[in-house]
């Protein structure tokens, strides 16, 4: 499981629609549906109910979807905790343990 394949899984489940999802995140739409089947594969659980155009998480997407909200914002977090690292670095300072 990847945090692109979560980011990807969560758009689509938010927006009810690949298309909207890959739309919004500048992806295609079979991108979209890759991630999500790739996910759904590795999981071995069916994460999105495709009634036509029209998609909506099932029990165990529901389930993942609150995962993903959580790894993900976690995920933007430890990147913003770095950023003070990386201006010392710029700056030829080494910040050891």
């Amino acid at each position: 499981m990847e945090l692109e394949q979560l980011r990807i899984f969560a758009a689509v489940a938010e927006a009810k629609s690949f298309s909207a999802a890959a739309r919004a995140l500048f992806v295609s739409h079979s991108t979209t549906s890759r991630a999500v089947s790739s996910l759904e594969r590795e999981l071995g659980v069916e994460l999105l109910d495709r009634q036509g155009r029209a998609v909506h998480p099932t029990p165990a997407g529901e389930e993942l979807l609150k995962w993903a909200a959580r790894l993900l914002r976690e995920a933007e977090e430890s990147k913003a905790a770095m950023i003070p690292f990386k201006k010392q670095e710029h700056k030829g300072e080494r910040n050891t343990p």
